[in-house]
């Protein structure tokens, strides 16, 4: 838990707590005039619930308080449902890179305009 307050102290966040416990959480930071978001995760028996929607959600609020008009965030090409959670949020994908040892692309960037 240091560590989750040490990153939301650093750039923010927003949880989803239920029965009494934390069960999704997403983290963001302000990078090149967009809030990128580092990290969304929904406890496995939380899934399918639209806590995820809900957490991004927040973090486009979050971004047009700070005047923000974009929302990024990387993702493993391996995830496929990953990926398909974030475009049909409307991001879509801008680039892709390989992690440091790989040859090919392992994980691609996405990008949400907000209107």
């Amino acid at each position: 838990m240091e560590s989750l307050g040490a990153q939301l102290a650093a750039g923010g966040g927003a949880g989803t707590e239920l029965a009494g416990r934390l069960v999704a959480v997403v983290l963001w930071v302000e990078r090149d005039g967009a809030l990128d978001l580092g990290r969304l995760s929904v406890l496995p028996g939380w899934r399918r619930r639209g806590l995820a929607r809900a957490l991004i959600g927040a973090a486009e609020g979050a971004a047009r308080q700070r005047g923000l008009r974009r929302l990024t965030l990387g993702v493993r090409l391996a995830l496929a449902d990953n990926r398909r959670l974030f475009t049909s949020c409307g991001f879509v994908e801008t680039g892709v890179a390989a992690h440091a040892g790989y040859a090919v692309p392992t994980s691609a960037r996405m990008e949400k305009r907000l209107a």
